[in-house]
Order: structure tokens, then C-alpha cells, then sequence
């Protein structure tokens, strides 16, 4: 199964774009995985909070068929330690959907529409952290859910 990870919004951190790419790079050897950064919306500064994220979320539902199975990050999804989500990614990619697409959301999170067409929603910690710090998070977890998987010294070293 093909993994496809979503992101709203550039990062402008450089240490935070330099640790991402060590995991994306790592994360090649493991499975086909590509992330994609959603183009920001025009004059989006001047939109209301809620007319941003339906617009953020229109672009995100654009790219998602109807056979992915769309997971969010979201502060109110489930929690799993790095084991458990392992073992629940590991799931997910023997289900018969032909991709997983994972999404962060941007500054104020996804649209009732986004949340209405996910699957599934992740949390990667009861803080809160901004949405750039979470795309080098998540990239660190999948990398180190793959190295679980193939049983490998990642995780325990």
C-alpha cells in the first residue's frame, strides 16, 4: 500500500525542515511513502479562522479518492504509544485500501467536512504543538513504527 502524507502550510524552520528530511529519506527504504505540502490559500490572512479551514480542508478533500483511508493528526484522536502504533500501522497497511493518506492540519485544525470524511484520528501527544514542530514528529514515528515492524534497534537504542 502506498502511504501519502498531507501537510497545510510550509515550515520555515530549517532545523525543523533538515530533521524532517532525515526521515523522510529513511522512511523511503521502508515503503512508498510521499508527502506533499497543500499549497497555501490565497489571501488566507484575511479569511475568518473557520473560513480558512474549509477552504484548507476543500484542498485536502480534492486530493483524497474515495478508496484511501484518511487518517488525521488531531489532538482529539487516540493516543498510542510508539509500539501500539506500530502495530496499528502494520494493520493498515494489509487492509485493502490502496493508499493511506495521513494529514496535518494547519494553524487551526480541519474543517467539520475533513473530520466528517476521515477514518481514523491520531493524536501524537495531549500537548498541543504547532503544526510544523508535528510534521518532524510524525515523520520520527513512522520511521521508528517501520524499524518495529522489521524488528530492528531503532526504537530501543
Amino acid at each position: 500500500m502506498k502511504v501519502q502524507v498531507y501537510y497545510t502550510g510550509k515550515t520555515s524552520e530549517q532545523y525543523l525542515r533538515t530533521g524532517e528530511e532525515i526521515y523522510i529519506r529513511r522512511l523511503g527504504h521502508y515503503l512508498p511513502i510521499t508527502f506533499t505540502v497543500l499549497p497555501d490559500i490565497k489571501q488566507g490572512g484575511k479569511l475568518t479562522p473557520e473560513q480558512l479551514i474549509d477552504r484548507e480542508g476543500q484542498a485536502l478533500l480534492d486530493k483524497i479518492n474515495p478508496d484511501d483511508r484518511l487518517v488525521l493528526l488531531d489532538e482529539g484522536g487516540s493516543t498510542y504509544g510508539s509500539v501500539a502504533f506500530a502495530e496499528w500501522l502494520e494493520r493498515e497497511l494489509h487492509r485493502p485500501a490502496r493508499r493511506l493518506v495521513f494529514a496535518v492540519g494547519g494553524a487551526f485544525g480541519f474543517s467539520r467536512q475533513v473530520y466528517d470524511r476521515a477514518d481514523h484520528t491520531i493524536s501524537l501527544s495531549a500537548m498541543t504543538f504547532s503544526h510544523q514542530m508535528v510534521r518532524l514528529f510524525f515523520a520520527e514515528q513512522l520511521y521508528r513504527a517501520m524499524t518495529i515492524i522489521r524488528n530492528e534497534k531503532y526504537h530501543n537504542s
